[in-house]
């Protein structure tokens, strides 16, 4: 909404990310070609209508006073609403189109300059609107119930009451006022880190296994993590993080900064702590989250036995982060175009029903929502990025000789095919779906995918099968495991800075070593430079974010496995979620979809089918 500003972030990122990049290196945006990058046209034309529609959204400027000292009839607050309906539409389409020209060339200085001054506008809009909550907050309990039961506040019942919930954490007017000015500043570190890490890092070149160099990159780390030669894997890693070494000391200010920043609005906005005030928009409990961890670190077994298995497979002396992406077999390295790839994704999701599955066809094969492969400055990862009404857009840094990316691809569908449903199903007011519902959709897929694989060519050839279950548990343990780790890590960090302790380098590098070292267990080397991943994962500066892929992956595990049974009543209630956008509370309405999260039993059927996966994998290969 305007009176948040916009920060350039309307996206879904991927949890991480990894055309083959030879010696010729990275191609500029300019070399890739039209076919392979997304079509922005129904968005914008061209930067002209993008110029003429930011001048129509400045004539905006000041409107919304004309209801100031009137939100407490029925027909001003209606109307005042209809009226930052139609700012927010403009503003979300605008921001959309900058953020993704940003995304594909963050060196692109135009594309920059389109994104800084959206932002100075709608933190101008934001300013200007910001004795909005506070006159909503102002009107007493007993007239705020019969105001919302007036028929021309009745499509505005749910956001009116959603806002109400707010009430003990709106400032006065002043104070909001300052709050929205403060937002681009806030949202500084954030930009700080990818500018360093998308634009300025160089990261050299690698020689692969046939002596031909590589440009080492965000994309191509990915690929040569999972080369058979131990010798090119554990180079292009050390590599890849001696340049996050030498940027160590900024990228830790860069993230206690952001720290700083959640904890500063935490206090500001009167809750308990960062975490709370995260947690408060998804109306999701803390003990929610401290059960997930307690959960994960009472079964570290099966991922310890699972690394045990790794260093005996691979035949290693000693186990390394380096070592941790490579499959265990080694005869079905083969390479995935992307038009393969789409095809996979497309028939796994046929459970969903002929219209979910032509709708994605459509989007992924035709209608070019995806920015398939890297070029020079485009953002690392990948991330889902939709706006009412308007295609949802998929950015990749597609690699063929990296299945994970297939599934990358499969996640990114799964949140493409969420917006595209909800935006269609729900009037804008109610159709952004929250993040915590986003990762069951997204994972869903990637459980759909693995199903498809396991029951078609895997389900006789035992080779084949071990591949692809070496695949599931790798995406049980990124998504479950690791990010799991990651949460303890915020919450660590967070506490630290609530408790006045300093967060230096060293007190991120030993805070991040003592969840590694409990997490991996003793079948792994524990090399000093691994200390520093901490400061290279984006998604701590979207804080306690992470822990949503673990509840995401666990929901998905329990209503695939029912889809997948046959259950046409699940297959309903999926399409329901996926429609119902932010229309009720995420707790809520998994639920009504028949996963309850704040029980215990999808997290441990999540981590019993990991253990599973690794004592079948362990029969094949040994």
């Amino acid at each position: 909404m305007v009176r948040g500003g916009w920060k350039g972030q309307n996206f879904l990122m991927s949890k991480e990310a990894g055309n083959e990049v030879g010696s010729r290196g990275i191609p500029t945006r300019s070399e890739v070609r039209s076919e392979d990058t997304w079509d922005l046209t129904p968005l914008f034309i061209d930067e002209g209508r993008w110029e003429l529609e930011l001048e129509e959204l400045r004539t905006k400027r000041g409107v919304m006073s004309q209801w100031r000292g009137k939100l407490g009839g029925g027909k001003d607050l209606a109307r005042a609403l209809e009226e930052e309906r139609q700012i927010d539409l403009r503003v979300e389409k605008l921001g959309q189109y900058a953020s993704l020209r940003v995304a594909e060339d963050g060196g692109a200085a135009p594309a920059r300059d389109r994104a800084l001054r959206l932002e100075h506008l709608t933190t101008q809009l934001a300013e200007e609107i910001s004795w909005f909550l506070p006159e909503l907050m102002k009107i007493e309990d007993s007239l705020w119930e019969e105001l919302i039961q007036d028929p021309c506040l009745a499509e505005w019942r749910g956001k009116l009451e959603r806002i109400r919930r707010y009430k003990p954490h709106i400032l006065g007017e002043w104070e909001e006022r300052l709050m929205a000015l403060a937002g681009p500043a806030l949202g500084g570190p954030d930009e700080i880190f990818s500018q360093m890490t998308n634009v300025d890092f160089r990261f050299g070149m690698v020689k692969d296994e046939d002596g031909r160099e590589i440009a080492l990159s965000h994309g191509t780390f990915a690929s040569l993590l999972q080369r058979r030669s131990s010798e090119v894997r554990r180079t292009a890693w050390k590599q890849y993080y001696t340049e996050f070494e030498h940027h160590a000391f900024s990228l830790a200010a860069t993230l206690a900064s952001s720290v700083k920043g959640d904890v500063f609005q935490a206090r500001a906005r009167v809750h308990a702590n960062a975490r709370a005030r995260a947690l408060f928009p998804d109306r999701v409990p803390e003990s929610v989250y401290d059960r997930l961890v307690d959960a994960v670190r009472k079964n570290l077994r099966p991922l310890q036995r699972y690394h045990r298995l790794r260093k005996k497979v691979l035949g290693l002396p000693d186990l390394r982060a380096a070592d941790l992406q490579v499959p265990l077999v080694s005869g079905l390295s083969k390479k995935t175009s992307f038009i393969e790839a789409t095809r996979m994704v497309v028939q796994a999701c046929d459970p969903l029903g002929e219209e979910y599955r032509s709708v994605l066809e459509e989007g992924l094969a035709r209608s070019r929502w995806v920015d398939r492969y890297e070029n020079k400055g485009k953002q690392s990862g990948a991330f889902s990025s939709g706006s009412y009404l308007n295609p949802p857009y998929i950015l990749m840094n597609y690699r063929e000789d990296v299945l994970a990316d297939v599934y990358t691809l499969a996640h990114e569908a799964g949140h493409s095919m969420h917006t595209w449903l909800s935006h269609r199903a729900q009037p804008y007011q109610d159709a952004h779906y929250p993040i915590f519902l986003a990762e069951v959709a997204s994972t869903f897929n990637e459980e759909l995918l693995t199903h498809y694989l396991l029951e078609g060519p895997a389900r006789k050839d035992l080779t084949l099968r071990a591949y692809i279950l070496n695949r599931q548990i790798d995406d049980i343990r990124g998504t479950l495991y690791r990010q799991v780790m990651f949460a303890e890590f915020e919450q660590k960090i967070h506490e630290a800075e609530e408790a006045g302790i300093g967060l230096t380098l060293e007190f991120f590098r030993k805070t991040y070593r003592g969840l590694l070292e409990t997490y991996l267990g003793e079948a792994m080397e524990m090399e000093d430079l691994l200390e520093l991943e901490c400061l290279r994962i984006p998604h701590f500066y979207s804080a306690f974010y992470v822990y949503k892929y673990a509840i995401g992956l666990s929901a998905a595990i329990s209503l695939s496995r029912k889809v997948l049974a046959g259950d046409s009543a699940t297959v309903e209630k999926v399409h329901g979620l996926l429609r119902s956008g932010g229309s009720t509370p995420p707790l809520e309405t998994l639920r009504l979809a028949g996963v309850d999260m704040e029980k215990p039993a999808p997290v441990d059927a999540a981590l019993d089918l990991f253990s599973r996966r690794v004592e079948e994998l362990e029969k094949i290969l040994t």
